[in-house]
């Protein structure tokens, strides 16, 4: 690497493997490498979409912290969840997706040598974020059981100390699908205010619990979070709203105008003609019924590829769109199973190399993007795989 920021950024494999999936031009490969899905968003954002084409004022950089209609929408709709008023015209602020609001918080938060706690395994783009901001990854390692992935919340705590600038917890958690309750928010207050430091909680797939309880926001868990809290939305997932490129983040007032600071020196405005479109998928009636329903199906096509591979060492999603599969059982690298299943089994997955130190033992599978009917061949897929 040219400059010293990017020695430890190996990139997310997603790319790769995505890019090599697109150049095949097979419509029998399962496309399992990738965080799309092949749901369509509300009708009503697809609307004020197609009206927001012929509306002047959406093609602005104008306002550059959002448009009033989707702050609005985002504070209450967080508002709603975390059992905690936010005011949007100070406590939040629209990012273009969800991604950019973790950076633009990082950078706002992390000085140079401090902390991230985070669990083990996580989402590279999480991980790199935090070392591109300057900060020093901090990982929690979670167990995988075949009732699926947990964490102790002692060992949460534990890992916040002097050092620790933040703590970056998304739940569910991606990739691992893990969800965070009641005693790891309670652990992590007491050390978060002992050690004067900041949650940063990823809400990017709060919604998408296959338990069928309600989101588990740290400040509805405890109240005494609020100040030191700074939330994370988006549309891509719970909204399927991924071209869209709209996020948010709410936060107390003070450390909102540092976060919103950055974003004016980071990318500057958001999506003109999206921002009207996700405000009305937050803000309308139907919104939670309208999740509830896009997550039943992801739910079915989770449990298709645990029963397709139920032999092999698969952990059990609590929710979100993916789930891991441990290699280590089958003699294997993910990298090697991950090649021959694109080459012998037609389905394209991603090694989890750089995501955390456990991460490279587990190959990811995307289950939103293909019908339960597609995903009905994955054993005889997989056997093709390992018998080459």
């Amino acid at each position: 690497m040219t400059v010293s920021r990017l020695r430890d950024i190996p990139g997310i494999g997603v790319d790769r493997v995505g890019d090599a999936a697109d150049a095949a031009h097979d419509p029998d490969l399962l496309r399992l490498e990738n965080l799309d899905t092949d749901l369509r968003p509300p009708a009503v954002a697809l609307e004020a979409t197609r009206a927001a084409v012929d509306d002047d004022d959406a093609n602005s950089y104008l306002p550059f912290q959002g448009h009033r209609a989707l702050l609005e929408a985002a504070a209450a709709h967080v508002g709603r969840i975390a059992g905690h008023s936010y005011d949007p015209a100070t406590e939040c602020v629209s990012v273009v997706g969800g991604l950019n609001g973790v950076l633009n918080v990082l950078l706002a938060t992390i000085e140079p040598g401090q902390e991230v706690v985070l669990c083990d395994p996580i989402y590279a783009g999480l991980v790199n974020r935090v070392r591109l901001a300057g900060g020093v990854t901090r990982f929690v390692p979670c167990d995988a059981s075949p009732e699926g992935w947990s964490v102790d919340p002692r060992r949460l705590a534990d890992a916040v100390g002097p050092d620790t600038g933040a703590v970056l917890m998304m739940g569910p958690a991606m990739p691992t699908g893990l969800v965070l309750g009641q005693e790891h928010w309670e652990a992590l207050a007491a050390a978060l205010e002992r050690h004067d430091a900041w949650l940063i909680y990823d809400a990017a797939m709060e919604r998408i619990r296959f338990d069928g309880r309600p989101p588990g926001h740290p400040v509805a868990a405890v109240p005494a979070l609020a100040e030191r809290t700074i939330t994370v939305g988006a549309a891509s997932k719970e909204l399927r709203m991924i071209g869209w490129r709209v996020g948010w983040v709410t936060a107390p007032a003070p450390i909102m105008a540092d976060i919103r600071l950055v974003g004016l020196t980071n990318v500057v405005c958001q999506v003109g003609i999206a921002q009207d479109a996700v405000a009305a998928a937050l803000a309308a009636p139907d919104a939670d019924a309208d999740v509830a329903a896009q997550t039943a199906v992801w739910r079915e096509r989770c449990e298709v590829v645990l029963d397709r591979l139920a032999d092999l060492q698969v952990v059990r999603p609590h929710g979100g769109w993916s789930l891991l599969v441990d290699t280590r059982p089958l003699g294997l690298s993910p990298e090697e199973l991950s090649r021959r299943l694109f080459l012998h089994g037609k389905v394209a997955a991603t090694p989890m190399n750089g995501w955390g130190p456990s991460g490279d033992h587990y190959l990811r599978l995307v289950f939103a993007n293909e019908p339960a009917e597609r995903l009905a061949d994955l054993r005889e897929r997989f056997e093709r795989a390992l018998r080459a």
